[in-house]
Order: C-alpha cells, then structure tokens, then sequence
C-alpha cells in the first residue's frame, strides 16, 4: 500500500472519530446548548428593542408591546433554526457544520482578554500559551528521561539505575496539584524566587508581556519536568534493556566500538519508534489534560479555560475547545504512524 493511499486511509478513519466526537458532544450538551441560544435570541431582541424609545412609544397597550417583543423572538428563532427541535437532523447538522469551520458562536459569559466574546478568538489567544507550555515541559522532560534511561539500560542494577528506578516511582506517585502547590509555597511565599500566579500583570499588548510571560511559566515548567521525567526515563529504560542485549550490540562493543557511541548512536536509534510514539501521545496527552496543572498555577492557556467554561456552563467554550484538543490528538496519533515506519523500516505503512 502506498504512502498516499495510507494517507487517505488514515485521514477517512481519523475524520470519522472526529465527527463521532462532534456528535456525542452535541447530544450530551444539546438541549441545554438550546436553552441558552433561545435565552440568548431573547436577551438580544429585548436589548435592541430597549436601545430605540420610538418603538415602545409607539404602543400604548402593553399587552401589545409584549406581543411585539415575541413576536420579533419568534421570527429571530426561525432564521436561525432555532423554531425545530434541538435533536433534528437539520439541527444536529448545521451545529457540526459550523463546528468544523470554526464557527463556534460566541461565548456566554466569558470573554478574551481584549474583550471578545467570540469562542474563536477565545480559542486562538488560549491555545499557544497551553501549547508554550506543555511543548516547552514535554520537550525537557524527553531529553532528560532519554539520557537517563539510556544510561540506566546501559548500568543495570547499578546505583544510578536503581535511584532512576526508585525516583520514577516516587514522582509518579503524587498527584501533579499537590506537587504544584508544594513549589508555590516553596518558591513563591517562602523564598519569594517565581510569582505565586503564572499570570502575568501586565496587559498582553505590553512590550514586556513576552518576557513576562515566559518568568510565570518556569515554576509550572519545573513541576511539570519534575513530576514527567523520572517516568519517562523509567520507559526508555526498559525499551534499551531488550536492544542492550541484541547480537548487533553485542558485535559493536567487540569491534571496540565506544560505549557511548553504542548507546547514544546505535541502541537509542533501535528504540526510536516506541520513544517517538509515546512523545506524541504524551504531548496531545497534555494539552488535553491541563485543566487541573494550569487552575493550580493560574495559567492563562486552555486548562485553565476549560476549568472555568465547566463552572460557568459556556458550553459554546466548552465545545470550541473539545473540537480543538480533539483535532490536536488525532494529529498527534498520525504523526506518531508516520514517525514510527521513518524510523522502523521494518514497518511499512498499511502492511
């Protein structure tokens, strides 16, 4: 089979998983997502109609004004749609549509930092501050986890393949909150080194905001690195172990070929497919599963955005930013195929 068919293939399967998606999340959220667009027609029609006097002076009987009101909700109600129920095909249909052309409406109740309630914008200014974030802290925490597992796998039983070992453990075994509130009592009020909110206070047009931006996030990278790495290189650990022991191994270290080089040039390119797979997954991984590390933090980026849409119930939030992520996982998993057959050439796409 070849690359392009693959591609097709792998593209027709992935969509359909999205709009499976899509689906279950319209049906979950559907009638309440009714509600608040109807609740939302009202509140409009109402305050276009308060903004012009002329229009209530016109009616002296409030009967009738209030029949005028109604009536101009009914007719906002059926040129959006919103007169059939919420479940009807018809319905259900163009809210996916407009869902994958990122025509997610506008939020509820909350807004961008400029003051923009379109869920869109929202997205757009939260997104590359989770993506700085979790892509900064996956990235050290796989050279950190590659070097020491290869270094393990190449020592086994020694004194620093059972302290990774035992550390992998250790650092696994506490929720990424708890750590995360232990480094800001550490760093923040205790010894006063990083700010207490990974925030910044100043406004994101600053010149300075960058700069700003990138102090907040050491303390969040940190704890990120602190709790990922020791699990990490425990992986790669036991990836090499297997390769450690392979015959071309064992060949090379008889040509007298340096133990570094071995690891670091040979073993660890044998172990680069499992490697790049879980990095891809563990980055997609991330992104989705920031909520409870950046509420902790204060992080401004799409954690911290879901974690507030779900308290408030903006569901045009929380779909925007479900369809987002999603998308980002999908992308993730076909990235991963394509990296696993570059580096395995015993793998053949399709086969």
């Amino acid at each position: 089979m070849g690359l392009k068919k693959y591609l097709a293939i792998r593209g027709i399967t992935m969509f359909g998983v999205l709009m499976a998606t899509l689906l279950l999340t319209v049906i979950l959220v559907g009638s309440n997502m009714d509600v608040i667009l109807k609740q939302g027609v009202t509140f409009q029609v109402r305050s276009e109609i308060t903004e012009d006097p002329s229009i209530s002076q016109s009616f002296s009987d409030p009967a009738e004004f209030e029949a005028f009101i109604q009536d101009q909700i009914d007719q906002r109600n059926k040129a959006l749609g919103l007169d059939s129920p919420w479940y009807s095909p018809q319905r259900v249909g163009l809210t996916m549509y407009k869902i994958l052309i990122l025509d997610f409406g506008h939020a509820t109740f909350l807004t961008s930092d400029a003051g923009s309630s379109n869920v869109k914008d929202i997205l757009a200014e939260k997104l590359p501050r989770t993506i700085l974030l979790f892509t900064t802290a996956t990235i050290i925490i796989a050279v950190i986890g590659i070097f020491l597992g290869a270094l393990s796998a190449s020592k086994v039983g020694s004194a620093i393949d059972r302290i990774t070992s035992t550390f992998a453990v250790i650092s696994s075994s506490f929720p990424v909150w708890w750590v995360g509130m232990l480094m800001i009592f550490l760093f923040a009020f205790m010894y006063q080194i990083f700010p207490a909110r990974a925030t910044p206070s100043i406004p994101s047009d600053d010149p300075g905001y960058i700069i700003a931006l990138l102090y907040h996030m050491t303390l969040p990278v940190i704890t990120i690195v602190l709790i990922g790495f020791g699990a990490w290189a425990y992986l790669v650990r036991n990836f090499m172990i297997g390769i450690m022991q392979e015959d071309f191994i064992s060949a090379k270290k008889i040509m007298g070929i340096n133990q570094r080089k071995i690891i670091y040039g040979h073993a660890i390119k044998n172990a680069a497919p499992p490697i790049i797979t879980v990095l891809a997954l563990s980055l997609s991984g991330s992104l989705g599963g920031a909520i409870i590390t950046e509420a902790v933090f204060d992080w401004p980026g799409m954690g911290r955005l879901y974690f507030e849409a779900i308290t408030v119930m903006d569901l045009p939030v929380i779909i925007g930013a479900t369809y987002v992520l999603t998308v980002f996982f999908l992308l993730s998993i076909l990235v991963a195929d394509l990296l696993y057959g570059y580096f395995d050439p015993r793998v053949k796409t399709g086969n």
